[in-house]
């Protein structure tokens, strides 16, 4: 039977007849094949016998190409591995040009790889990123399962903006050559396709919490769109989102469930990925040494993660954040571009990291924010902070990333939510099955948004976020 590369290095049946395909990473002195089947980071050495090989053949064992083995698994004789395959047979099953091939066994820049985004997945960096990737999909799915949440599907197409940020992909059958008007000369939508204006969603939320005032306890995890003209290591057009929702969970609950949520996941993976970590670990190492001292690390990759994964997070309210970013030497020196001088301002980037890195030096929740800066349905708090309304809204932030996690009590009081609604000139007539969920049943209850591009570039060490999805999507790219 086939094997895989990681079966016969961790195997112990040295002597016994063994069968393998994959592709050639690299190919020296005539006589020694590097082979990766993406079963993992190490590559499997396979000893040719070039004397008695047809020389046509040797010429197409190259960088690339992929091959069917079979031969004896014996005990290596040199450094560096335990076993290795003596070959018997050896069948090319797709060449590749060694002229042509751009993927080849050197070091590439992270930009030329994105210009390759098809073949980058036979390097190491890349196959270990998307290995790391799917085990932490497997352990976002299997966290919310054990923990009796029943997984929903959100609709893509939908007519609601639950940001209210307004950058949302437009979907239309429209001729846009030709878009039918209305007599005031708005668009006429109501001869597209859904009778109505529709984009892609922003996020799941809304849809959401109607289930999980049925179900209790549900989650999301699906492709969101931003329509935000952003180029930065941080955003991306289209990215996938994690979305719990919970009945009769307050905000501290909230946030209780989005600390361990975070924390199982990574325990995951160090687990179940340490080779491929390990390799990542090494590999930022490398990569920092030529940034200056004051611009690396505190800590390597694994350290990172098991100081993510064992500690509490550091939790305090927007008010106490403010103060101290406000008497910091950075805002005081001016040196935050955008700088705190006055209680309600939008935390940026910045302000999330200094907190996270240089104050606590540990994943810092925040809470209870001006009411004024975040989402409507955000739940107003009773209590009010020298007159400023705030709302029961959370944000997980994280080191070289700020801002992780996203959420909030929904505000579940009808008349409340009205006048919200009513203050940022939202038709009730969009969100009428929104509010139904407060006339039928109404109960306390949380949730939180979770981008998981940024949870991966997190665990990996990547410092773009373009580097951990497969393609990315962004300004001006849509390329494969």
């Amino acid at each position: 039977m086939k094997s895989t590369v990681a079966e016969l290095l961790n195997s112990d049946k040295i002597g016994t007849e063994v069968h393998i395909k994959g592709w050639v990473r690299t190919f020296r002195s005539n006589r020694f094949v590097a082979l990766n089947d993406g079963s993992t980071i190490n590559n499997i050495q396979c000893v040719v016998d070039f004397e008695n090989t047809d020389e046509t053949l040797l010429k197409r064992i190259a960088t690339g190409a992929a091959v069917d083995i079979k031969g004896k698994l014996v005990e290596s004789q040199g450094k560096g591995q335990k076993v290795e395959i003596k070959v018997s047979s050896l069948e090319i099953l797709g060449d590749s040009n060694p002229d042509e091939y751009p993927i080849q066994p050197k070091r590439h820049s992270l930009e030329f790889l994105r210009d390759n985004a098809h073949l980058r997945i036979r390097t190491n960096t890349f196959a270990t990123v998307m290995r790391v990737r799917s085990a932490l999909s497997f352990a976002v799915h299997q966290y919310f399962i054990e923990n009796g949440f029943y997984n929903f599907h959100a609709p893509i197409i939908t007519g609601s903006d639950a940001e209210g940020a307004g950058e949302m992909f437009q979907v239309s059958t429209l001729n846009q050559k030709d878009i039918p008007t209305t007599e005031n000369g708005d668009i006429d939508f109501a001869q597209d396709f859904f009778g109505k204006e529709t984009n892609l969603t922003v996020s799941g939320q809304l849809e959401a919490e109607t289930y999980a005032m049925a179900l209790g306890k549900v989650y999301t995890f699906g492709p969101t769109f931003r329509a935000e003209n952003s180029n930065t290591t941080r955003h991306l057009a289209e990215f996938w989102m994690i979305e719990p929702e919970v009945a009769f969970n307050d905000l501290n609950d909230n946030m209780d469930l989005g600390e361990d949520f975070i924390k199982d996941v990574i325990k995951y993976v160090l687990v179940k990925c340490k080779d491929d970590i390990t390799f990542l670990e090494q590999r930022l190492l490398q990569e920092e040494k030529s940034k200056p001292a004051n611009q690396r690390s505190e800590m390597p990759l694994i350290e990172k993660l098991k100081f993510v994964s064992d500690n509490d997070f550091i939790r305090l309210s927007y008010t106490e954040a403010y103060e101290i970013l406000r008497n910091c030497k950075p805002n005081k020196k001016k040196k935050f571009r955008f700088p705190i001088n006055e209680w309600g301002v939008d935390l940026q980037s910045e302000h999330e990291r200094y907190l996270v890195e240089k104050h606590f030096k540990c994943p810092v929740i925040l809470f209870d924010y001006p009411a004024n800066i975040k989402a409507f349905y955000m739940r107003e708090n009773d209590e009010e902070i020298n007159g400023n309304k705030t709302v029961a809204a959370m944000d997980i932030l994280f080191p070289g990333i700020g801002e992780i996690v996203g959420g909030s009590q929904r505000e579940e009081r009808l008349d409340v939510l009205k006048e919200k609604i009513k203050a940022l000139n939202i038709d009730e007539k969009e969100l009428w099955w929104y509010l139904d969920t407060r006339k039928f049943g109404t109960a306390i209850h949380s949730g939180f948004g979770l981008g998981f591009e940024r949870l991966v570039q997190f665990v990996t060490g990547m410092g773009n976020i373009r580097d951990v999805i497969p393609f990315p999507r962004t300004p001006q790219n849509a390329e494969f």
